[in-house]
């Protein structure tokens, strides 16, 4: 009887069988830069991709595929190729597939990184590029309608988490003759799999949820097979190739995603809804909340609603600045998805890239705090916030 496993057990058994040697239970660090071939013939035809093998290690590595072959396996992928960041595996997919005078849509407010890509990079190359509303479904779809070469998506979004309909925009795009491709990197393939609704590429930075403990750097992109060959050629001539110790790190990081994102999703949840109840707080963004303008989206395409939040403050910066070094068990710091709780306001973490006016443009007031929980016990995290908030609110007029 063929059983197939469910992603708990695919998090931490898949990719990794071909990989064990000597008995090992773990999957080795491979630092090797080349690999020895008596055989000229056998050399060549592993050179040429006939056959299964390593060559040199800008190309491939066996630590580094042993991590592909998981995340393939997760999102439900034919193929997966990594990257040494995040922002390298974004930038190398769409530089594989983007000509000048080539149209790409997509939505204002991105990553800060993947928005300076669109605003500042992709025109210099005679790109032309639209961005849309990210929750307004009609507008993105009109301009499909106009023809595009790539639908690129982003859902949730960094750093105010905001939802677009993965199934209905895919279907637009299929329709416009568009590659569709979603930065998946706060949903996780624990919550969503935007393949599965109609999406031909996914991304993730791996440094983030999928490794875990904010000690290694990476990305990933999956999908059809055809499609990633494209990207890892462009990837292995350009060269942003990713650290076999840093494969290690998120391959380990990976066994454990399933329990991570569950306890972060759930700690997220509560801290939202303790924070609309907070004098000081402007306005909390979580999809998981019924006042999310999207919130019915994201029950939909989302087995979860993710570890990330964000919340304004009144105040704005002048009560970020006071609020969060009162935090006694979060780090303020530009990370996010890790095992330890950690904040900061978009303007130094997700969009510290854009001016004010370009953050206003994009919805982040500057008073907005991005939130990613950790696994600590919920009740800490919240008295932690409680307690900071009591200290500001103390001695500010709210």
């Amino acid at each position: 009887m063929n059983h197939e496993c469910k992603q708990e057990t695919n998090a931490v058994w898949a990719g990794e069988k071909d990989y064990l040697v000597h008995g090992a239970t773990q999957v080795p660090v491979v630092l090797s830069v080349a690999y020895n071939y008596d055989d000229m013939d056998d050399w060549y035809d592993v050179a040429i991709g006939k056959k299964k093998g390593h060559i040199y290690g800008r190309n491939t590595n066996p630590t580094v595929q042993a991590f592909e072959d998981k995340v393939k396996v997760l999102e439900g992928a034919e193929a997966a190729t990594s990257f040494s960041t995040g922002m390298a595996a974004i930038s190398n997919t769409l530089s594989t597939f983007l000509l000048p005078e080539d149209r790409i849509i997509s939505i204002k407010d991105t990553y800060g990184g993947t928005n300076k890509i669109f605003t500042e990079f992709l025109p210099r190359q005679q790109i032309e590029v639209t961005l849309c509303d990210t929750s307004d479904h009609e507008q993105m779809e009109r301009e499909l309608e106009q023809g595009c070469r790539i639908l690129y998506l982003e859902t949730p979004t960094n750093p105010t988490v905001k939802i677009t309909d993965i199934k209905r925009m895919a279907a637009a795009g299929k329709r416009a003759g568009a590659l569709v491709i979603v930065d998946n990197t706060f949903g996780t393939p624990m919550n969503q799999n935007p393949l599965s609704l109609g999406a031909d590429l996914v991304i993730h930075s791996a440094t983030k949820f999928l490794g875990g403990h904010a000690d290694a750097l990476g990305g990933v992109v999956c999908g059809a097979q055809d499609l990633v060959e494209r990207i890892y050629h462009y990837r292995e001539i350009n060269g942003a190739t990713m650290d076999p110790m840093a494969a290690y790190l998120t391959l380990r990081g990976m066994k454990t995603l399933h329990l991570r994102v569950r306890e972060q999703s759930k700690n997220a949840l509560e801290l939202a809804k303790y924070l609309q109840n907070r004098q000081l707080v402007e306005q909390v963004f979580y999809p998981g909340l019924t006042s999310h303008p999207n919130h019915d989206i994201a029950k939909d395409q989302m087995k979860s609603f993710g570890g990330m939040l964000s919340f304004s403050v009144h105040g704005g910066m002048d009560t970020v600045r006071v609020l969060l070094p009162k935090l006694k068990y979060a780090h303020r710091a530009a990370n996010l998805g890790a095992v330890e709780t950690t904040v900061g306001p978009a303007r130094t973490t997700s969009h510290v890239e854009c001016t004010p006016e370009e953050r206003a443009a994009m919805g982040i007031p500057e008073g907005l705090i991005r939130v990613s929980c950790g696994i600590e016990n919920s009740e800490d995290i919240i008295a932690d916030f409680e307690q900071a908030f009591a200290s500001v609110e103390a001695g500010l007029e709210v």
